[in-house]
This record gives C-alpha cells, structure tokens and sequence, in this order.
C-alpha cells in the first residue's frame, strides 16, 4: 500500500521506517527543511537499534522524505499523523500540531483516505480531527479517522514495531479497519518473519501478533492507560525499594518474590531514581487532565508523579551521605539518556540530577554512549569524558545514573585504581553489594544495604596521597 507518515519524529521514522521494511511504499513527510535533507542524506537524528539498517535498506526504494504534504497525501491509502504534542503549562497535551496537519489533510484528499493518529493524543480526539476535516471541506464519505497507538521503547522501538505484543485499531467503520488489516498483514500473517532477513526476533516475542479492533475511543484510551500503568509499576515497587531500605530488606529479593506472580510480572519493577523520557511524564499529565476535563479527579496518577520526583531527591541524599558535603567534590557520572540504548535526554531524572549537582558547586565529569551530544545543550557545565574510566580518574565519587549494559560490566579493579575514593553510589542497581564490597568500592544503591569492604583497603600514601574515606552521615 501507499502510505504517508507525516512527522519523522520518533514515533514517525520509526514507523516509516518499519512499514517500508514490511512492503509497503511509504512517504515521509516533514516541515522541517534540514532534518529531510539529513534524511534524504541517510543520516538519522535519533540513536536506535536496527534503524541505520532499515534507513539504508529501503531510503530511495520504499521511503521517500520530503517537505512536500499535498502529493504524497493525495497517492495514499492512508496517512498516519505522527507529528509532536507536548504538554502545555497545565499538564494538557498540546493538539495544535495535530489540528494543523488535519487541516492540511483536509485540502488534500481527492480520494477515500484512512487518517490514522499515532501520536499519543487524548480520548476523543479522533471526533475533532474528523470534525476539522469535515469544516475545511473534505467530503464526510472521503475519509475515515482511526486510532493506532504505538507501543515503543526507546532503544527497542524497531524490534517492538515489527514484534508488538499486540496491534491496536481503533476503528469506527469496517471499511475503516479493513485498510487497517492490510497495513499489518505481514505481522498478523506471519509472512514477515519467514522472509529471509526480517529484524531478529526478541525473546518472548508472540509470533504472529494479535491484532485488537475497538473503537477509536476505546484505543486512545489504551495508550494513556498502558503508559500510565507502568509508570505506576515503577513508582510503586520505588516505594517499596524505600521501606526495603527503612527495614533492611532487599529489593532485590523482594522484586523476585512479588515478579514472579504471573499476576504482577517482573517487567517494570526495576528500583532507580525515576523514570523519564518522552512519554510517561507527559502522557500521565495528559491522562489526569483528561480525567479532570471528564469530572474524575485520578488521584492515583498525582501520586505516581510525585513519587518519581521524590525519587530523584532521595538518590541526591545519598549521594551526600556518601560523601558527607557536596561543594567543590569531583563527581564521576555515568549516563545521561533517561534510560539506556538511546540518546533521549528528555525528562531524564541523570539530567535533572547533573543539573542539581552543577548547581551545588560539584565538578561533574560525564560519560554517556550516546547522550553527550544532545546532553551538551543542556548542561554546559558538565565536563563530557571519552570513557567510563575517563570519567572516573581522580574522582571523590561515581554515579551510575543510567542503565546502559556496558556499565554492568566495568573492569571493577580498574576503576577503583582511577577513583580518588572507591565510593560508588548506584541509582540503577546494576551491581550486587557484595561484589562492590569484595571489590574494595563503599557501594549505596537503592532498597538495599549499604556495602562496605569487610576490611579497610585504603591504598598507602605512596599510591596516593588523600584524606580519610568520609564516614556515612545518617
């Protein structure tokens, strides 16, 4: 099919993308003049897993960008609307983006179209971009409006695109939702995953996947309520990480004894300092304002927000235990993406953590795989390092504010040679206590005992000249 993708967002390129790779002939429309060139270039503006592949396989076959929307629009079947929709200053999700593209759409349709959101839009909003069209003159028997929210991670958008644990339509019509079929029938037939190079398969992955028809308001719904469920997940087993650390308990173990009801699962209960990103603190805003708008004060969601933010505050108390004060320390920070495997610094609680210590007076020696480059807009104060072992040379403390894997596997008497003291402080919990300990590092991390070395191994003062490991203030 003929298919036209307008934004090349993330949500966008990771959508043209993955529609060119399942055969469809697909347009990538954007108004931004210089991220098209860079496109048409075979250069991508975000850092994820298999996309350069797909990009170099099908840029100028099955992908066309342009700036153009009205011919690309006018030869498709269907066109998705991916474009951005922040929140505004009280929460709502900001559908200007939205109201323009419909409008645009509007004048462009010659033909029966399927207009489809991705973008994660609030209940209700498929009725008025259909109403928009409807005023700037497309014919009601022209078009059909759908909703088909997306369900990707950052660093794994690719493999969640093309091995979705299910495929959600929201239809109003059969016709409608008919279009919708042909678009995914190489998932749901399975034709996909037996060509001879399809994106390797994720473990766990349900092959073919399930595709679900609802109503467009139905499936709106959906996107707001998975998003805002998980966050919750995170906020929730957060709290319990801060009574584990009241009582002496594990996390750990706790995660372990709770995940594995199948009732509760283990995805999603991973203690740290918040979660972040382009998605959850802007859809759970736009969910209890959606809430609020329809009569219902969600009041769940206002506490899942504010434990994350609380969260960020205890992982910055700890890092002052550790240290004692704060003002003139030389900090080693590892990670500045919200999360590892992608350059997305939005929302990131390592960002917003930097950005606080910056503040304090501490000299801040960063490394990320892939953030640095957007990080360096935002904190211009930070000092940004080739390596992890770069960043650690001669620092009073290291951070791990992100989980990028390489940082689960650093060359521990390595690092503790380059650290003017073996104090790590672990906001993703990527080490186990007693091997930090055994390493000889003082290590805090989050819902679990604090790890010292069973015996002093301060280095001579031939190795290094250095005052006393500062003791733990309570």
């Amino acid at each position: 099919m003929k298919i036209a993708v307008i934004g090349s967002g993330y949500v966008g390129l990771v959508a043209a993308a993955c529609f060119a790779e399942l055969g469809h002939e697909v347009f990538s429309i954007d108004n931004d003049e210089q991220k098209v060139a860079q496109l048409q270039r075979g250069e991508l503006p975000i850092h994820e897993a298999h996309l350069p592949e797909l990009l170099a396989r099908h840029r100028g076959q099955r992908i066309t960008f342009t700036s153009a929307l009205t011919p690309p629009v006018a030869d498709s079947e269907a066109v998705f609307i991916a474009v951005g929709t922040p929140p505004t200053a009280q929460g709502e999700a900001d559908l200007s983006y939205v109201e323009s593209v419909a409008r645009a759409i509007a004048e462009a349709i010659y033909s029966y179209k399927v207009v489809i959101e991705k973008s994660t839009v609030p209940v209700l909003t498929s009725r008025w971009i259909r109403k928009v069209m409807l005023l700037d003159g497309a014919p009601a028997e022209m078009f059909d409006v759908a909703s088909n929210p997306e369900f990707l991670r950052e660093g794994s958008a690719v493999s969640d695109f093309l091995y979705p644990d299910r495929i959600v339509v929201g239809a109003d019509s059969e016709r409608c939702a008919e279009v919708l079929r042909q678009i995914y029938a190489p998932l749901t037939s399975g034709s996909y995953y037996r060509q001879s190079s399809p994106v390797p398969k994720p473990s766990g992955a349900v092959i073919p996947p399930p595709l679900i028809v609802t109503s467009a308001q139905s499936a709106e719904l959906i996107k707001h309520a998975s998003n805002a469920f998980l966050a919750m997940k995170i906020s929730f087993i957060n709290a319990v990480a801060n009574i584990c650390e009241a009582v002496g308990a594990d996390i750990r173990e706790v995660c372990e004894g709770i995940g594995t009801d199948a009732r509760i699962g283990r995805r999603f209960l991973n203690p740290g300092i918040g979660y972040g990103g382009s998605c959850f603190p802007k859809d759970l805003k736009a969910f209890a304002a959606v809430a609020r708008e329809c009569g219902y004060d969600f009041h769940l969601l206002d506490q899942v927000m504010q434990i994350n933010a609380a969260q960020q505050q205890r992982f910055l108390r700890k890092v002052r235990n550790a240290l004692w004060t704060l003002k003139g320390k030389r900090l080693a920070v590892l990670g500045l993406a919200f999360k590892g495997g992608t350059d997305d610094i939005r929302e990131s609680p390592a960002v917003e953590l930097v950005r606080v210590l910056l503040k304090e007076g501490c000299s801040v020696r960063a490394f990320d795989p892939a953030a640095m480059k957007n990080a360096r807009e935002v904190l211009p104060g930070a000092i940004y390092c080739e390596s992890a072992y770069d960043a650690a040379a001669g620092a009073d403390a290291l951070l791990i504010l992100t989980d990028w894997p390489e940082f689960a596997h650093l060359d521990l008497d390595r690092l503790r040679s380059l650290l003017a003291y073996p104090i790590v402080v672990d906001g993703r919990n990527l080490y186990l206590p007693a091997t930090m300990a055994a390493a000889g590092f003082l290590y805090y991390s989050v819902g679990r005992p604090d790890a010292q070395p069973a015996e002093a191994r301060g280095r001579s003062r031939e190795e290094k000249t250095v005052a006393p490991v500062p003791a733990k203030v309570d």
